[in-house]
Formats: C-alpha cells, sequence, structure tokens
C-alpha cells in the first residue's frame, strides 16, 4: 500500500475514532449493565416476586386484567400488555395517561394473571438500571439523541474498517498477536490495541451496526405505522371516533384462532403507537427461538371483534426486531451474555487505548516542534 493511502486512511482512522470514542465508552459502560439486566434486577430485589398458588389455579381474563390495571392507575388507561418468557404467571400492563403519550412517560408493572394483583417493577421506572438505559438508548435526549448516537455508530464502523485496512501492511512486518515487551509503552500499549481490535472485531462490527439500528428504531416504527399499518387500516380511514369498545376478553383466542402454533407477544391497545384509533392489534410471535423476535400483528376491529388483517412485517420490521436482542446478547442463554460482557470490556479497553495512543503521538509531535524552533532560534 502507498505511502500517501496509508496516510489517509491513517486519517480517516484516527478522526472518526476520535470523534465517536467518548459516545462508544459511555455506551459499552452503559450496555455493560443491560447485557445482564436480568440477573442484576434479581440482585437489586427488583423483580417481581408472586405468590406461591397451586399450579391449576385459573387466570382472570384478559378485561378482567385492564380492569385491575386501571384500578391500580386511576385515571390511566392501558396501552399495552406484554408476556414474559420468564415468568408464566404475569404480564406487564404499560399504562399512560392517553393510549398514545410519550413512551417515556409510560408506567410500567406486572399482573398476576391468578389474582390480578399489580406488583410494581421498581427498574422499568427508575433506578440504576432505568438510568443505564435511558444513556445507553437516546441520552435523555430523545429523537435528536437516538439520531446522534446512530451517527456516532456509523463513526464507529468507519473506524473498524480503516483499522483492518491499516492492520494488513501493519502484520506484514509481524507475526500475528505479536506484543513486543521489550519496545517502549507505546509500542506495546499498540500491539495490544491491534491485537484486540482484530479479536473484537467480527463483534464490534456487529453490535455497532445494530445499535445504529436500534437508534433509529423511531423512524422505522413510523415507517411502519404510515406504510404497513395505514395499507392494512384504510378502510377505517372516515370512520367516527371510537367511542366504545368490546371487552379485550377473547382477544388471545381470536389470535391463536387466526395464527395457528403462534404465542403472543403483546397486545397494543387502540390508539397506542402499534395499533390504530379502531384497533386491538395482537402481535403474535413464533415458537422458536429464532422466530420467537419475528412478530405477526392481528389487527381486530375494537368494536365487533372481527379480525381486520393479518400482515407479515415488513422486513425493515423483522430487521429491528431481530437486532435488538442480537445487541444486547439474548440468543444464547448466560454463556452469550458472558462472552458479550468479555467482549464488551475488550471493546473498552480498544476504546481507552486508542486515546491513549493518540495522545502520547501527540505530544511527541509536540515535543519535536519544540526542539526544532529551539533549533531555529540557537
Amino acid at each position: 500500500m502507498k505511502s500517501q493511502t496509508i496516510r489517509r486512511w491513517s486519517f480517516i482512522h484516527t478522526w472518526s475514532s476520535l470523534i465517536c470514542t467518548l459516545f462508544l465508552l459511555m455506551l459499552s459502560i452503559t450496555g455493560l449493565p443491560l447485557v445482564f439486566h436480568h440477573e442484576i434486577e434479581h440482585l437489586l430485589g427488583d423483580a417481581p416476586e408472586f405468590k406461591e398458588m397451586p399450579a391449576d389455579t385459573p387466570r382472570k381474563d384478559l378485561q378482567q386484567l385492564v380492569a385491575a390495571a386501571e384500578a391500580h392507575r386511576p385515571g390511566e388507561v392501558v396501552q399495552y400488555f406484554g408476556w414474559d418468557e420468564d415468568e408464566a404467571n404475569g404480564l406487564y400492563a404499560f399504562m399512560g395517561k392517553t393510549a398514545g403519550g410519550d413512551p417515556n412517560e409510560t408506567h410500567t408493572f406486572m399482573l398476576d394473571a391468578r389474582t390480578g394483583e399489580a406488583v410494581e417493577t421498581p427498574s422499568a421506572n427508575g433506578g440504576f438500571m432505568m438510568v443505564m438505559l435511558r444513556l445507553h438508548v437516546d441520552m435523555y435526549a430523545g429523537l435528536p439523541g437516538k439520531l446522534l448516537l446512530a451517527f456516532m455508530g456509523l463513526l464507529f464502523a468507519l473506524a473498524i474498517i480503516s483499522g483492518v485496512i491499516l492492520y494488513a501492511p501493519f502484520m506484514r512486518r509481524l507475526d500475528f498477536a505479536t506484543v513486543r515487551p521489550n519496545k517502549s509503552t507505546r509500542v506495546r500499549w499498540l500491539d495490544l490495541h491491534n491485537l484486540i481490535g482484530v479479536v473484537t472485531l467480527t463483534w464490534a462490527f456487529v453490535v455497532g451496526l445494530t445499535g445504529v439500528l436500534n437508534a433509529c428504531a423511531d423512524l422505522v416504527i413510523e415507517q411502519w405505522r404510515n406504510d404497513a399499518l395505514m395499507t392494512m387500516v384504510a378502510p377505517y380511514r372516515d370512520a367516527p371516533p371510537l367511542t366504545d369498545r368490546a371487552p379485550a376478553t377473547r382477544l388471545l383466542e381470536i389470535a391463536q384462532t387466526t395464527v395457528p402454533g403462534a404465542e403472543p407477544s403483546f397486545i397494543a391497545f387502540p390508539g397506542s403507537r402499534f395499533s390504530s384509533e379502531h384497533h386491538y392489534t395482537v402481535f403474535m410471535k413464533g415458537d422458536t427461538h429464532l422466530t420467537s423476535h419475528l412478530l405477526t400483528p392481528v389487527l381486530i376491529d375494537a368494536q365487533t371483534l372481527k379480525v381486520t388483517a393479518i400482515v407479515s412485517s415488513p422486513w425493515y420490521m423483522d430487521a429491528l426486531m431481530l437486532s435488538q436482542p442480537l445487541h444486547f446478547g439474548d440468543y444464547g442463554g448466560m454463556p452469550m451474555k458472558i462472552l458479550w460482557g468479555i467482549l464488551d470490556v475488550l471493546t473498552i479497553i480498544v476504546l481507552g487505548s486508542g486515546v491513549y495512543l493518540w495522545w502520547v503521538r501527540r505530544r511527541a509531535a509536540a515535543a519535536v516542534n519544540v526542539s526544532h524552533a529551539t533549533a531555529e532560534v540557537a
């Protein structure tokens, strides 16, 4: 590779890395506890606990659970019901002042599906884990914060690509994984920086790109609402506002009959972001580890309970749904989480060492300039 080309790629690698480094350090540090959020919630005592009851205890129907949720939060409405794979006896209730209110103002808790008793989930509404999540997702800046982090993710991908291009000629002079112990501290850190960077290359690239996609989730969801959802509810475009709706009692029965073999993931109530003003939308998921992240929306008329539409999610929504668990290592249980945690720590070392190497080289260049200036004066 010609020296001019190397200098050009070195400039791209240096500045794309430096611009995004502080943001990537923040994302890596906040992302580490999020990988183990289930375990941390149990450790902090924030995980919901339900009463011990006989295994054959009957469950309340959905409308009874709606009433229980509204009784727990008077003056608010149910936006969503969601099911947790780890808690067979409960479901999450998401409440807000209006059905389509700001997601950051939603209050989340769990309902015991057998008794209707509300069980608060502190980590979903504040505390350490929520702070980590908000910093990681949007830095408390909403959509502008998300888009800024998406841009930093693209710079990170550029830094990785340029680093690989620079690493190839560098390794022609050395064996792979060489760390020169007899050299200066700067050279040893350079060798470690390159070695760890190559080891974490694929993981960092995947996590970086899935992070970009997750940061653009609001835009993806809005596109889905304006495209697929609007097509599905087109017959209701001129319908009068919904004044009364049928009970939610039979929603799961209707959805499971419509999509045999699937399981419910969550229900979006009328007026929420994932539904229309005239529909309940039941999102059904597959029964395998992969298909459990692919959702099929079933739109059910909120007055007649007739199925209005059932359409597979578009590719961009599938990409978003698949990227979220991959970003946090949720596909392979605890072994994958541990691997994700180790790679996250290694990435922090790469980012920190990169800043150190830039600072040392900058100081060395400044010292050379001072020496030249002194010699000229003399």
